[in-house]
């Protein structure tokens, strides 16, 4: 759960930061708290990256081991792609930041505030950064939090030892209550996608393969789950693209919605 470990760590990092800046008055000028919030920031960006790193490495290695890879040469191949990734991020964040812009953060004032990207993780950490710097911080709201956690998990425990298929699971209760509606209309309706489709796919197997029945499923969704993975990579590499004609439009001159068909003024007319 990368989500958590990113709010833990912010938490930890700004109370550190808060604490060592207090005694030097670093709070004193607007400019100091900006640069503790940045530090408390950065310091967790590290736990992230760590985290991020080790739990993709472990599912890689994982993988491996199932279609029989070679665990040096798995490794060698992780860290060139470290590397890469580390190379590759920055300079497209940057340009999807010049041809978004993210909630709060716009880089030019003309742009459309509801067209910018949310980042709703990215925003949580740095509200509770600057919430413990500027004595802002609601802890009511992070205790009331913690006391859902505590109730879903107990939940989700007595569902799981008293039915057979309940279950109330902490992280997406916590995924539930603070991702946008934009992302969580998606996921419903691919889960009920997902959930119609394989009982079809269980039906059909049985009538067509008979004792390959589960043979047949799993072929099923492991093409299921290319495609799925296709719509998100094509999704990713098509807002890429259209970020950069976006930014090439601006630089040269030209406007923010270089692909619109119509003008501004075509609902007027």
């Amino acid at each position: 759960p990368i989500s958590g470990i990113g709010i833990l760590a912010t938490i930890i990092s700004s109370l550190v930061v808060y604490f060592i800046a207090s005694e030097n008055n670093l709070f004193a000028t607007q400019a100091g708290v900006q640069f503790a919030t940045a530090m408390a920031i950065f310091m967790t960006s590290v736990v992230i990256a760590i985290a991020s790193i080790s739990n993709d490495n472990l599912q890689d290695l994982k993988t491996g081991q199932l279609v029989g890879a070679t665990p040096w040469r798995q490794q060698i191949a992780l860290l060139l792609g470290s590397v890469a990734g580390a190379v590759a991020i920055a300079p497209v964040l940057n340009l999807l930041y010049q041809a978004y812009g993210f909630t709060g953060a716009l880089p030019r004032a003309e742009m459309d505030p509801n067209a910018a990207l949310s980042a709703p993780q990215a925003t949580l950490m740095t509200t509770i950064a600057q919430g413990i710097f500027n004595s802002s911080m609601e802890w009511d709201y992070i205790l009331i939090g913690v006391g859902v956690g505590v109730v879903a998990i107990i939940v989700n425990l007595i569902l799981k030892s008293t039915t057979a298929s309940l279950t109330l699971p902490p992280l997406a209760v916590g995924m539930g209550i603070y991702l946008p509606p934009t992302l969580e209309v998606p996921l419903i309706i691919g889960s009920f996608i997902s959930y119609f489709v394989g009982r079809y796919l269980v039906a059909r197997a049985k009538m067509r393969a008979g004792e390959l029945a589960e043979y047949d499923v799993e072929q099923s969704n492991r093409r299921g789950v290319l495609f799925a993975s296709g719509l998100i990579v094509g999704e990713s590499l098509i807002g890429v693209i259209i970020a950069v004609i976006i930014v090439l439009s601006v630089t040269t001159g030209g406007g923010e919605s270089p692909l619109e068909l119509v003008g501004p003024d075509f609902e007027s007319t």
